[in-house]
């Protein structure tokens, strides 16, 4: 994929404590308003310091690399998030800390996504973005996109970085990338992560949550994995759905994996056409993943009559995983392993601190 690079130093005449790789992917964030045609268009980086010129401030290095064509978050995929991994990847000894600029609808897929192919992660990678353009008076972007880098060069008194994982970080709250969802589309409180603390608050000062932030690991070499297997798909339970709708999704073909969300902790109905499909597809080697429709709490299978029979007949019980992260964790477990035992184990089991068992 084609990119430009930008680097900007910092005023100090200090040396730079740290370097951030910043990847511009797309999104609100890195739109102006054209006054000619009077439209919001994506804006040069080069220009980076006209419209946020607070960053020479900061005492580390900068580099900017973005994508020749922005991206929608709508068109994001999978392919995409390989790409990202890769660039992390590629540069990974080169930089202290990344930096992704993203659009917000599909942040939390892309977070979870590569938490899941960054395999031995032990630097920040921070994605972040707006609910308002750069070029609008009362943009949100310039605080986070200045907190984030921030955030990403924040060091232990050692000089090990503070955080060795894929977060978000948007309006004040870092969050753990696979843990996070989006709630708000017109709030600029944008992300939550119910089934997991905030990592740090960035008020006035910034109030690092020690205790939950993935520690830093000494010796370990980041790996990466080039495939993410997208023969997957969501079935939403309802009351009223039907068979026909039931039996399409579970019957599509060459279908690996399906993340169910079920009613509260897991609960399904027990109509017997339901149950039946159910059982048939999971005796033809598809997984079911259960997962709650409910932000908060957890699957807990076999807790009521509605779940026991999921349980019993083999459908994998996602706890308190995100329906963004049970997705992106199917692709990226068929994409590492063929074997039907080892991906059930991979899915029900913590890789990434996606989920509490």
């Amino acid at each position: 994929m084609p990119y430009n690079t930008i680097h900007i130093n910092p005023i100090s005449p200090e040396p730079a404590r740290a370097s951030v790789l910043v990847i511009y992917t797309g999104g609100t964030l890195g739109m102006v308003y054209e006054t000619k045609g009077k439209q919001l268009v994506p804006f040069n980086f080069e220009q980076v310091i006209e419209k946020v010129p607070e960053i020479r401030r900061l005492d580390f290095e900068i580099t900017f690399l973005t994508l020749n064509e922005p991206i929608d978050s709508s068109n994001m995929n999978p392919e995409i998030w390989i790409e990202l991994a890769k660039i992390i990847f590629d540069h990974y000894e080169k930089y202290d800390s990344f930096v992704i600029l993203h659009g917000t609808d599909t942040m939390a897929y892309t977070a979870s996504g590569l938490s899941f192919l960054l395999d031995n992660l032990n630097k920040p990678v921070i994605l972040t973005g707006a609910q308002l353009p750069i070029g609008v008076a009362r943009s949100d972007a310039r605080e986070n996109f200045i907190t984030a880098l921030e955030l990403a060069a924040a060091t232990n008194e050692d000089g090990t970085p503070i955080l060795s994982e894929v977060c978000i970080y948007f309006n004040s709250h870092l969050l753990r990338g696979n843990r996070s969802k989006k709630q708000e589309s017109s709030d600029f409180n944008a992300f939550h992560s119910e089934n997991y603390p905030l990592l740090a608050n960035a008020g006035v000062r910034i109030d690092w949550n020690l205790p939950f932030i993935k520690p830093f690991e000494k010796n370990k070499k980041v790996k990466t994995q080039s495939k993410l297997d997208t023969n997957v798909a969501f079935l939403k339970l309802f009351p009223g759905i039907n068979k026909q709708v039931v039996k399409s999704i579970l019957g599509i073909e060459g279908i690996k994996g399906i993340v169910m969300e079920t009613y509260g902790a897991g609960n399904a109905t027990t109509e017997p056409w339901f149950l039946e499909e159910i059982q048939k597809t999971i005796e033809r080697g598809v997984i079911i993943f259960n997962v709650s429709q409910c932000d908060g709490g957890r699957v807990a299978q076999g807790h009521y009559q509605t779940s026991k029979f999921l349980k019993q007949v083999g459908v994998v019980s996602g706890s308190d995983i995100t329906a963004e992260a049970a997705i992106t964790k199917m692709m990226y477990v068929f994409g590492k392993e063929t074997d039907h035992s080892k991906c059930v184990e991979m899915l029900k089991n913590p890789m990434r601190g996606e989920m509490t068992i």
